[in-house]
This record gives structure tokens, C-alpha cells and sequence, in this order.
């Protein structure tokens, strides 16, 4: 699945769709794909097949930073330069409740 949203995000062997790529990210996130996990963090940074949102994006990285993926801390702490306080506060109980729920209909 993280595979075939790659596929779909970098147009290899299929024609480029963010929309498909998500798709594909989040059912291999939900099983717990790091790189999946990872790569919907930045889909939603930038707004890619999915509308922009700081907060979810920060959610997965958050989430992928408490298991020392050094990329998503990067990002992570990259990006709470954009964001409001009560925005990191909001994004830190979805990283919690995203965690309690393993990883099922965290968005």
C-alpha cells in the first residue's frame, strides 16, 4: 500500500494523483507504516491531494517523532514555527488520540 501511494505521488509507472497517493498512505499508515505516516505528514503540509493543514501534519510527525524518526522531529519542529500555540495543543491530542485508536481514522 505505502508502495503503491508512492507510485501514485511520484507518477512512477502511473500517472501522478495526490488524491490516489493519500489514499494509499493512509490505509498502509493505519497499519502502522512509518514512511506512510510520514508521507501524509507532508501531504498535508503542503496541501497535496488533501487540504493543507498544519495541525494533522504535525500529528503524524509528532506521532513518528516519539518513536525517534529523525525527519519528522525535523519537520515537526520546522513547522511549529507557522503555528499557534492552540494549534499544537490540538495536534498533540490528535497524536494521543490517534495512538489510542492504533493509528484507525486519525484525520
Amino acid at each position: 500500500q505505502y508502495n503503491l501511494g508512492f507510485m501514485y505521488d511520484e507518477g512512477e509507472g502511473v500517472p501522478e494523483d495526490d488524491k490516489q497517493a493519500v489514499k494509499w498512505y493512509r490505509l498502509a499508515a493505519e497499519q502502522g507504516d512509518a514512511d506512510a505516516q510520514y508521507n501524509l505528514g507532508f501531504m498535508y503540509d503542503e496541501g497535496e491531494g488533501v487540504p493543507e493543514d498544519d495541525v494533522i501534519a504535525y500529528m503524524w510527525w509528532n506521532i513518528l517523532g516519539a518513536e525517534d524518526y529523525e525527519d519528522a522531529v525535523r519537520n515537526k519542529d520546522n513547522l511549529t514555527k507557522e503555528m499557534t500555540s492552540s494549534q499544537i495543543a490540538e495536534a498533540q491530542k490528535l497524536s494521543r488520540e490517534c495512538l489510542k485508536k492504533e493509528y484507525k481514522n486519525c484525520y
